[in-house]
């Protein structure tokens, strides 16, 4: 199954998109916690603001 996720990410559209990880700091708990989304190429530097 890995595969076909991987090899669909290296044809066609998927290369447009970039998984991004941000970390972010809980108001809750103080704890840093990691946000994962895939984004679009051309707004990743938005969404790092």
């Amino acid at each position: 199954m890995a595969k076909k996720v991987v090899a669909t990410l290296q044809t066609g559209e998927g290369r447009s998109w970039s998984k991004v990880i941000k970390m972010v700091r809980s108001e809750k708990t103080g704890a840093y916690v990691f946000e994962e989304r895939m984004v679009p190429n051309d707004k990743v530097q938005d969404w790092l603001k």
